[in-house]
C-alpha cells in the first residue's frame, strides 16, 4: 500500500508527490474552476428540481414558487432552505474533485490525521462560544457596531414563520458553515498551495475569494468577511484541520440569524449592505481570542498538524 509523506502541513497535501497526490500545476487550475461552476451552476438547479417537485405534487405553481425560493430580498424559510442545502453541496462538491482529479481520498480534506477529529471539533465549539461572549460584551461597548444588518428595538413576535426559520437554522445552517469551509478553507486552501507553495497565499487567496463570494457589500462588511477568511484559513495550517473553521463559522451563523429572528429581520442579515468600520474592533476581538485560544488548547491537547505515516491508496497495477 501507497503511503503519505510524513510532515506534511495541510496546504502541502496536494504537493506531496505522485503518492500524496497527482500534482501537476492545472489540476488546481481545473479544480478552482470546476468547484465555482459546480457552486454556481450545477447545485442550484439540481436542488430547484425537489422543491419543484413538491410544488408540482401539492397543487401550487411551479414557476412562480420557484422563483419566489431565490427571492432573498425577502426570504422565506424555503429560501433559506434551498441556500443553506446550495452551499452546503460544497462538501460533496470538493470530496468528487479531490478524489478524480487529485487522487486523493475525500477524507484529506477535513484534516491531516486524515478525519474530522470530532473531539477536537467539540473543543472548538466551546472556544467559539466564549469568544462570542466577548465579542458581544465588546460589541455593547461601541457605538453603531453593526453589519448593516437592521435590529428593532424589541423582540419580534414567534410566528409560524418564525418557527419554520428556527428549524432550518438549526437542521441546515451547520451544514451551510461546513460547506463553505470545505470550499475555501478545504480545496482552496490545498489548491492555492499546490499551485504556488506558499502558505500565505494559501490562507489570502482563499480568503479574498471568501469575501467576493458574498456578492455586492460595503467597504466595512468587505473586510470583515476577508478578516474571518484570514484567521479561518491560519487555523486551518495551524491545526492541521478545518475543525476551527467550522465551529467559528457554524456559532456565527447561528448568532447573526438568532439575532435577525428575535431582533431584526431575515432579508437585512443575508444583504447586509451599509456597515460601520466600527464593526472592525468587534471582528478582530472575536477572531483575536479565538484564534488564541484555538491555539493553546492545541498546544496542550499535542495536536497533529502534521501528515503522519498512514495508508493513501493502492498502488495502480503493474502492466
Amino acid at each position: 500500500m501507497s503511503q503519505v509523506p510524513a510532515g506534511l502541513a495541510y496546504h502541502e497535501v496536494h504537493r506531496g508527490g505522485p503518492v500524496a497526490g497527482r500534482h501537476a500545476w492545472w489540476r488546481p487550475v481545473i479544480g478552482t474552476t470546476a468547484l465555482i461552476a459546480l457552486m454556481l451552476v450545477v447545485a442550484p438547479v439540481f436542488w430547484q428540481l425537489p422543491f419543484a417537485a413538491y410544488y408540482a405534487v401539492t397543487g401550487q405553481p411551479v414557476v412562480d414558487s420557484v422563483s419566489r425560493l431565490l427571492e432573498l430580498d425577502d426570504p422565506t424559510p424555503a429560501g433559506l432552505a434551498y441556500l443553506n442545502l446550495v452551499l452546503a453541496s460544497a462538501i460533496p462538491v470538493t470530496w468528487l474533485i479531490t478524489r478524480v482529479l487529485h487522487g486523493l481520498r475525500p477524507r484529506w480534506l477535513a484534516s491531516v490525521t486524515p478525519r474530522i477529529r470530532w473531539g477536537w471539533l467539540l473543543t472548538c465549539m466551546a472556544i467559539a462560544f466564549g469568544a462570542l461572549i466577548v465579542t458581544l460584551v465588546v460589541s455593547a461597548a461601541l457605538p453603531s457596531a453593526g453589519d448593516g444588518t437592521e435590529v428593532s428595538g424589541g423582540v419580534n413576535d414567534f410566528t409560524r414563520t418564525t418557527r419554520d426559520f428556527l428549524l432550518v437554522l438549526v437542521l441546515l445552517t451547520p451544514l451551510q458553515a461546513a460547506g463553505e469551509e470545505y470550499a475555501f478553507r478545504g480545496y482552496l486552501t490545498q489548491a492555492f498551495g499546490g499551485l504556488f507553495g506558499n502558505r500565505w497565499v494559501a490562507v489570502v487567496g482563499p480568503a479574498l475569494l471568501f469575501a467576493l463570494a458574498h456578492g455586492s457589500q460595503s467597504a466595512p462588511v468587505f473586510f470583515d468577511r476577508f478578516a474571518f477568511g484570514l484567521v479561518a484559513g491560519v487555523l486551518v495550517i495551524l491545526t492541521g484541520g478545518l475543525e476551527a473553521g467550522i465551529a467559528m463559522h457554524v456559532l456565527n451563523n447561528l448568532l447573526a440569524f438568532g439575532l435577525a429572528l428575535a431582533y431584526g429581520d431575515m432579508a437585512s442579515t443575508l444583504n447586509p449592505t451599509g456597515g460601520s468600520w466600527w464593526s472592525i474592533p468587534v471582528t478582530l476581538t472575536q477572531s483575536l481570542v479565538f484564534l488564541g485560544l484555538v491555539l493553546l488548547a492545541a498546544r496542550r491537547r499535542g495536536l497533529e498538524t502534521r501528515t503522519g505515516e498512514v495508508v493513501l491508496a493502492a498502488p495502480s497495477p503493474r502492466v
